[in-house]
Protein backbone atom coordinates (compact mmCIF):
# COMPACT_ATOMS: atom_id res chain seq x y z
CA UNK A 1 0.00 0.00 0.00
CA UNK A 2 1.37 3.28 -0.87
CA UNK A 3 2.23 5.73 2.02
CA UNK A 4 -0.41 8.40 2.04
CA UNK A 5 0.59 12.27 0.72
CA UNK A 6 1.60 14.55 3.54
CA UNK A 7 1.31 17.19 1.41
CA UNK A 8 -1.72 18.17 -0.45
CA UNK A 9 -0.77 19.27 -4.31
CA UNK A 10 -2.00 22.47 -5.59
CA UNK A 11 -2.50 23.66 -9.31
CA UNK A 12 -1.71 27.79 -10.20
CA UNK A 13 -4.83 27.67 -12.95
CA UNK A 14 -3.53 29.88 -15.13
CA UNK A 15 -4.65 28.18 -18.44
CA UNK A 16 -6.88 24.83 -17.44
CA UNK A 17 -3.84 22.84 -18.83
CA UNK A 18 -3.05 21.07 -15.71
CA UNK A 19 -6.01 19.63 -14.70
CA UNK A 20 -7.45 18.87 -11.49
CA UNK A 21 -5.36 15.70 -9.67
CA UNK A 22 -7.22 14.04 -7.04
CA UNK A 23 -7.34 15.73 -4.01
CA UNK A 24 -5.82 18.69 -4.85
CA UNK A 25 -6.76 22.14 -4.40
CA UNK A 26 -6.50 24.99 -6.59
CA UNK A 27 -5.84 28.78 -7.09
CA UNK A 28 -7.81 30.86 -10.32
CA UNK A 29 -5.58 32.81 -11.97
CA UNK A 30 -6.97 33.14 -15.00
CA UNK A 31 -7.19 37.40 -15.17
CA UNK A 32 -2.89 36.66 -14.46
CA UNK A 33 -2.92 35.34 -17.71
CA UNK A 34 -1.44 37.68 -19.69
CA UNK A 35 0.83 39.41 -17.38
CA UNK A 36 2.35 36.37 -16.18
CA UNK A 37 2.38 33.82 -18.77
CA UNK A 38 6.01 33.56 -20.76
CA UNK A 39 7.44 36.90 -19.24
CA UNK A 40 6.81 39.85 -17.03
CA UNK A 41 8.33 42.97 -15.82
CA UNK A 42 9.59 42.56 -11.61
CA UNK A 43 6.79 45.25 -10.24
CA UNK A 44 3.99 42.97 -11.56
CA UNK A 45 6.20 39.56 -10.78
CA UNK A 46 6.45 41.21 -7.06
CA UNK A 47 2.94 42.09 -6.92
CA UNK A 48 1.83 37.85 -8.16
CA UNK A 49 4.41 36.48 -5.76
CA UNK A 50 2.70 38.17 -2.59
CA UNK A 51 -0.23 36.89 -3.89
CA UNK A 52 1.52 33.41 -3.92
CA UNK A 53 2.58 33.89 -0.15
CA UNK A 54 -0.89 35.07 1.14
CA UNK A 55 -2.85 32.20 -0.81
CA UNK A 56 -1.23 29.38 -0.85
CA UNK A 57 -0.46 27.43 2.44
CA UNK A 58 3.53 27.09 4.34
CA UNK A 59 5.98 26.07 2.56
CA UNK A 60 6.06 22.82 5.23
CA UNK A 61 2.31 21.80 3.88
CA UNK A 62 2.70 22.34 0.85
CA UNK A 63 2.75 19.35 -1.81
CA UNK A 64 3.60 19.36 -5.45
CA UNK A 65 2.46 22.41 -7.28
CA UNK A 66 1.46 22.57 -11.27
CA UNK A 67 2.14 25.70 -12.97
CA UNK A 68 0.34 24.60 -16.24
CA UNK A 69 2.42 25.21 -19.40
CA UNK A 70 6.13 25.92 -19.89
CA UNK A 71 5.17 29.29 -20.34
CA UNK A 72 5.06 29.80 -16.25
CA UNK A 73 8.10 27.88 -15.81
CA UNK A 74 9.30 31.22 -13.84
CA UNK A 75 6.72 31.15 -11.27
CA UNK A 76 9.17 28.70 -9.55
CA UNK A 77 11.34 31.55 -8.75
CA UNK A 78 8.40 32.82 -6.56
CA UNK A 79 8.05 29.92 -4.85
CA UNK A 80 11.52 29.27 -4.13
CA UNK A 81 11.53 32.72 -2.42
CA UNK A 82 9.10 31.64 -0.25
CA UNK A 83 11.72 29.37 1.44
CA UNK A 84 13.97 29.69 4.26
CA UNK A 85 16.39 32.30 3.27
CA UNK A 86 18.68 30.46 5.55
CA UNK A 87 18.75 27.11 4.97
CA UNK A 88 20.68 25.86 1.78
CA UNK A 89 18.94 23.68 -0.62
CA UNK A 90 19.99 21.97 -3.63
CA UNK A 91 17.75 22.84 -6.56
CA UNK A 92 17.42 19.98 -9.66
CA UNK A 93 15.64 20.99 -12.26
CA UNK A 94 14.54 18.54 -15.25
CA UNK A 95 14.56 20.85 -18.57
CA UNK A 96 14.96 20.64 -22.05
CA UNK A 97 16.42 24.36 -21.90
CA UNK A 98 19.01 26.02 -19.55
CA UNK A 99 16.60 28.59 -18.30
CA UNK A 100 19.95 30.36 -17.46
CA UNK A 101 19.34 33.07 -20.76
CA UNK A 102 19.61 37.09 -20.95
CA UNK A 103 16.46 38.62 -20.67
CA UNK A 104 16.65 42.38 -20.20
CA UNK A 105 12.97 42.87 -19.76
CA UNK A 106 12.31 41.54 -16.32
CA UNK A 107 11.88 37.87 -15.70
CA UNK A 108 10.83 35.26 -18.32
CA UNK A 109 10.51 31.28 -18.74
CA UNK A 110 14.08 30.99 -20.22
CA UNK A 111 15.75 32.95 -17.74
CA UNK A 112 14.32 32.11 -14.65
CA UNK A 113 17.63 29.83 -13.45
CA UNK A 114 19.51 32.80 -13.56
CA UNK A 115 17.66 34.53 -10.85
CA UNK A 116 17.41 31.44 -8.70
CA UNK A 117 21.11 31.36 -8.74
CA UNK A 118 20.74 34.59 -7.06
CA UNK A 119 18.75 33.64 -3.83
CA UNK A 120 20.74 33.03 -0.82
CA UNK A 121 18.46 29.58 -0.10
CA UNK A 122 20.04 28.49 -3.15
CA UNK A 123 23.06 26.39 -2.78
CA UNK A 124 23.93 24.76 -5.84
CA UNK A 125 21.32 24.18 -9.21
CA UNK A 126 21.23 21.20 -11.61
CA UNK A 127 19.58 21.54 -14.72
CA UNK A 128 19.64 17.94 -16.35
CA UNK A 129 18.21 16.36 -19.04
CA UNK A 130 19.33 19.56 -21.63
CA UNK A 131 18.93 18.70 -25.23
CA UNK A 132 18.12 22.34 -26.47
CA UNK A 133 20.37 24.43 -28.47
CA UNK A 134 20.01 27.46 -26.21
CA UNK A 135 23.19 25.59 -25.19
CA UNK A 136 25.00 25.19 -28.20
CA UNK A 137 28.38 27.29 -29.10
CA UNK A 138 25.91 29.72 -31.46
CA UNK A 139 23.99 30.82 -28.35
CA UNK A 140 26.85 30.67 -25.98
CA UNK A 141 26.70 34.34 -25.27
CA UNK A 142 23.13 34.39 -24.19
CA UNK A 143 23.97 32.08 -21.14
CA UNK A 144 24.60 33.88 -18.09
CA UNK A 145 28.48 32.69 -17.14
CA UNK A 146 28.94 33.52 -13.57
CA UNK A 147 26.66 31.11 -11.94
CA UNK A 148 28.62 28.80 -13.99
CA UNK A 149 31.89 30.27 -13.42
CA UNK A 150 31.52 29.82 -9.84
CA UNK A 151 30.31 26.34 -9.95
CA UNK A 152 26.84 27.02 -8.36
CA UNK A 153 25.18 25.90 -11.80
CA UNK A 154 25.58 22.48 -13.39
CA UNK A 155 24.71 21.49 -17.40
CA UNK A 156 23.53 18.19 -17.72
CA UNK A 157 22.83 17.48 -21.79
CA UNK A 158 21.96 14.83 -23.59
CA UNK A 159 23.35 14.78 -27.24
CA UNK A 160 23.83 18.50 -26.79
CA UNK A 161 27.45 20.16 -26.60
CA UNK A 162 28.50 23.13 -24.10
CA UNK A 163 32.06 22.65 -24.90
CA UNK A 164 32.39 26.42 -24.78
CA UNK A 165 31.97 26.50 -20.81
CA UNK A 166 35.65 26.16 -20.75
CA UNK A 167 36.19 29.63 -23.00
CA UNK A 168 34.88 31.18 -19.19
CA UNK A 169 36.73 29.20 -17.06
CA UNK A 170 33.37 27.13 -16.33
CA UNK A 171 34.50 23.62 -17.85
CA UNK A 172 33.90 21.74 -14.92
CA UNK A 173 29.80 22.71 -15.09
CA UNK A 174 29.32 20.79 -18.30
CA UNK A 175 28.55 17.38 -18.23
CA UNK A 176 27.41 15.84 -21.39
CA UNK A 177 25.84 12.51 -21.90
CA UNK A 178 24.77 10.60 -25.63
CA UNK A 179 22.71 8.47 -23.23
CA UNK A 180 20.22 10.11 -20.94
CA UNK A 181 20.28 6.61 -18.80
CA UNK A 182 23.78 7.15 -18.25
CA UNK A 183 23.42 10.47 -17.45
CA UNK A 184 20.52 10.10 -14.81
CA UNK A 185 22.86 7.34 -13.03
CA UNK A 186 25.74 9.58 -13.13
CA UNK A 187 23.78 12.48 -11.57
CA UNK A 188 22.29 9.93 -8.86
CA UNK A 189 25.38 8.50 -8.01
CA UNK A 190 27.16 12.60 -6.94
CA UNK A 191 23.98 13.97 -5.11
CA UNK A 192 25.20 15.39 -2.10
CA UNK A 193 23.14 13.56 0.97
CA UNK A 194 23.21 16.50 2.76
CA UNK A 195 21.21 19.38 1.00
CA UNK A 196 17.50 19.60 1.08
CA UNK A 197 15.91 19.27 -2.46
CA UNK A 198 13.59 21.37 -4.32
CA UNK A 199 12.81 19.52 -7.76
CA UNK A 200 11.24 21.21 -10.47
CA UNK A 201 10.50 19.38 -13.42
CA UNK A 202 9.62 20.87 -17.27
CA UNK A 203 7.77 17.97 -19.08
CA UNK A 204 9.37 19.40 -22.38
CA UNK A 205 12.50 17.40 -20.84
CA UNK A 206 10.74 13.89 -22.03
CA UNK A 207 11.01 12.37 -25.47
CA UNK A 208 7.86 12.97 -27.76
CA UNK A 209 7.30 9.29 -27.63
CA UNK A 210 6.73 9.77 -23.63
CA UNK A 211 4.29 13.24 -23.47
CA UNK A 212 3.86 16.28 -26.30
CA UNK A 213 4.12 19.79 -25.21
CA UNK A 214 4.19 22.69 -27.55
CA UNK A 215 8.20 23.42 -27.02
CA UNK A 216 10.92 21.56 -28.64
CA UNK A 217 11.40 18.47 -26.88
CA UNK A 218 14.47 16.35 -24.90
CA UNK A 219 15.55 12.81 -24.55
CA UNK A 220 14.09 11.39 -21.03
CA UNK A 221 11.44 8.21 -20.27
CA UNK A 222 9.64 8.37 -17.65
CA UNK A 223 12.03 6.18 -15.62
CA UNK A 224 14.37 8.41 -15.47
CA UNK A 225 12.82 11.09 -13.88
CA UNK A 226 10.98 7.82 -11.82
CA UNK A 227 14.38 7.05 -10.96
CA UNK A 228 15.73 10.37 -10.26
CA UNK A 229 12.49 11.26 -7.53
CA UNK A 230 13.28 8.11 -5.87
CA UNK A 231 16.72 9.52 -5.27
CA UNK A 232 15.16 12.66 -3.60
CA UNK A 233 13.68 10.43 -0.65
CA UNK A 234 13.56 11.80 2.48
CA UNK A 235 14.83 14.85 1.37
CA UNK A 236 12.48 16.51 -0.81
CA UNK A 237 11.09 20.18 0.70
CA UNK A 238 9.57 21.45 -2.73
CA UNK A 239 8.33 20.49 -6.06
CA UNK A 240 6.89 21.75 -9.22
CA UNK A 241 5.32 20.43 -12.47
CA UNK A 242 5.32 22.79 -15.59
CA UNK A 243 5.15 22.07 -19.19
CA UNK A 244 1.28 21.57 -19.83
CA UNK A 245 0.24 22.35 -23.28
CA UNK A 246 -2.12 25.36 -23.70
CA UNK A 247 -3.31 27.76 -26.51
CA UNK A 248 -2.91 31.09 -26.49
CA UNK A 249 -2.72 34.57 -28.19
CA UNK A 250 -1.25 36.96 -26.42
CA UNK A 251 -2.92 40.70 -26.53
CA UNK A 252 0.62 42.00 -26.12
CA UNK A 253 2.02 42.36 -29.49
CA UNK A 254 5.93 42.33 -28.01
CA UNK A 255 5.31 38.98 -26.44
CA UNK A 256 3.83 37.33 -29.41
CA UNK A 257 6.32 38.52 -30.87
CA UNK A 258 9.10 37.02 -28.44
CA UNK A 259 7.61 34.09 -28.20
CA UNK A 260 7.33 33.33 -31.86
CA UNK A 261 11.08 34.20 -32.31
CA UNK A 262 11.75 31.52 -29.38
CA UNK A 263 9.75 28.73 -31.96
CA UNK A 264 6.96 28.29 -29.98
CA UNK A 265 4.49 25.80 -32.40
CA UNK A 266 0.68 26.87 -32.08
CA UNK A 267 -0.74 22.87 -31.95
CA UNK A 268 -4.51 22.85 -33.37
CA UNK A 269 -7.32 23.07 -30.49
CA UNK A 270 -7.85 18.92 -31.49
CA UNK A 271 -4.10 18.46 -30.87
CA UNK A 272 -4.62 20.59 -27.35
CA UNK A 273 -7.18 18.24 -25.95
CA UNK A 274 -5.23 15.13 -26.54
CA UNK A 275 -2.30 15.96 -25.13
CA UNK A 276 -3.81 17.44 -22.33
CA UNK A 277 -5.16 14.44 -21.63
CA UNK A 278 -2.03 12.25 -21.89
CA UNK A 279 -0.62 15.34 -19.45
CA UNK A 280 -2.49 14.79 -17.31
CA UNK A 281 -2.33 11.43 -16.46
CA UNK A 282 1.61 11.94 -16.32
CA UNK A 283 1.43 14.62 -13.84
CA UNK A 284 -0.89 11.89 -11.76
CA UNK A 285 2.06 9.37 -12.03
CA UNK A 286 4.82 12.24 -11.04
CA UNK A 287 2.77 13.39 -8.31
CA UNK A 288 1.88 9.80 -6.65
CA UNK A 289 5.71 9.23 -7.05
CA UNK A 290 6.56 12.69 -5.21
CA UNK A 291 3.96 12.38 -2.56
CA UNK A 292 6.11 8.99 -1.04
CA UNK A 293 9.33 10.97 -0.83
CA UNK A 294 8.60 14.41 1.41
CA UNK A 295 11.15 14.80 3.94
Amino acid sequence: MLQAAKRQAWVLNFDDSAGRPQHSAQLELQDWQEDIRFSCNWTTFRQFSNLLEQQLPTTSELGCVLLGSGDYHHVTQALLSRLDPKQPIHLIVCDNHPDNMRYPLGIHCGSWVYWASRLPQVARIDVIGISSADISVAHAWENHCLPLIRGKLHYWSVKQSAAWTRWVGAKAAWHGYEDPNQLMQDFIGQLDHDLPIYLSIDKDVFSQQVVQTNWDQGNFVEQNLLDLIDACAGRLIGADITGDVSAYRYKSLLKRMLSAGDGQSEPSEADVKLWQVEQQQLNDRLITAIDQQWR
